[in-house]
């Protein structure tokens, strides 16, 4: 029978995977691009065609959202039925910060250009733009499965916490973090480009996930030269804690909105969707948006990681991620 961490293991294989396949689909399209006309390129067929895929992508690792929890917490002896449905549409279309995903992918196009004004060539230009889109792509990716696999857990009264799963090669910052248990609800300190998993615990106990000093004598000493320095792998070589060497939360934050107390989000507030009819029904209000072509929502639409971070009980989270169309 598969343990919740042989789980969170294929948890992570899927969403590896498909940021892969969706890498490799934005390197053929890019292709098709040039410096000169890349903020034309990602305006038109080209942007669009990556946004549907990396949105579909979303989607994809949020349907197995609740799955997965459920596969970790039946292998841990619960038979309870989540008291909610996970609604995997709300986690697609949505940047890690929660703004449209179309303007974080359009990013790599003014850093193309960022890059000729400091005087390199096009094609230089244009290789530094793949690289923040496969930034931006796997980081999008990531922080859906990550914030659907929280609704789950959510979902699931049995579930009280979750262990950070770290999976080799990785950064300092997460490697130090590796092991370490905190309440369902509590946010998850990631950054761009970070693949850490969760695995779901029923009772308060330690999963069987590599601690710090473990993963540090899977590395090879180049590696170690890599992530921690030369100086910082002399110093744990020569006893000293992993935590100690590295400063396990410099540059690394929850997700926010341009510094804003309240984490919220413009997608999915249209009236179309799901949370917009939701709201219509109770006499929401919507307005057009120069620029846009649907009506949106006056009333902000919180992310899941506010919900957690404000709630009072799990009972309050499950009523506001109801409210705002995360479950049903």
């Amino acid at each position: 029978m598969a343990t919740a961490s042989d789980l969170a293991a294929a948890r992570y294989r899927q969403v590896t995977s498909i940021t892969r396949q969706l890498i490799d689909l934005i390197q053929r399209l890019w292709r098709s691009m040039s410096a000169a006309t890349i903020e034309a390129d990602l305006e038109g067929e080209a942007g669009a065609a990556i946004v549907a895929a990396v949105a579909a992508g979303q989607l994809t690792v949020a349907e197995g959202a609740q799955a997965f929890v459920a596969g970790a917490m039946a292998e841990q002896g619960s038979t309870a039925v989540p008291e909610a449905l996970l609604v995997a549409e709300a986690f697609a279309g949505v940047a890690p910060d929660g703004g449209p995903l179309e303007t974080l992918l359009f990013l790599p196009a003014i850093g193309v250009q960022r890059r000729l004004a400091a005087g390199m060539t096009g094609e230089q230009a244009m290789l530094g733009g793949l690289a923040d889109m496969a930034r931006y792509t796997a980081t999008a990716i990531a922080d859906a499965g990550r914030s659907s696999d929280q609704v789950g857990m959510t979902a699931d009264r049995q579930c009280v916490a979750y262990v950070r799963v770290v999976t080799l090669p990785a950064c300092s910052r997460c490697i130090v973090l590796s092991g370490q248990m905190y309440r369902y609800s509590e946010g998850f300190l990631r950054h761009p480009n970070c693949d850490c998993q969760t695995v779901p615990l029923r009772e308060r106990e330690w999963a069987e996930v590599p601690t710090p000093k473990q993963l540090y004598a899977r590395m090879s000493d180049a590696e170690r030269r890599r992530v921690f320095t030369v100086a910082g792998a002399d110093a744990i070589a020569a006893g000293a804690d992993v935590g100690q060497v590295v400063n396990a939360r410099r540059g690394m934050s929850t997700a926010h909105v341009h510094g804003r107390d309240l984490q919220v989000t413009s997608e999915g507030t249209t009236k179309r969707s799901l949370y917009g009819r939701r709201l219509r029904r109770a006499g929401g209000e919507f307005v057009k948006v120069p620029g846009q072509r649907y009506t949106r929502s006056t009333t902000p639409r919180l992310m899941p990681e506010e919900i957690f971070r404000i709630a009072d009980g799990r009972d309050e989270q499950l009523r506001l991620l109801k409210r705002y169309g995360y479950i049903v």
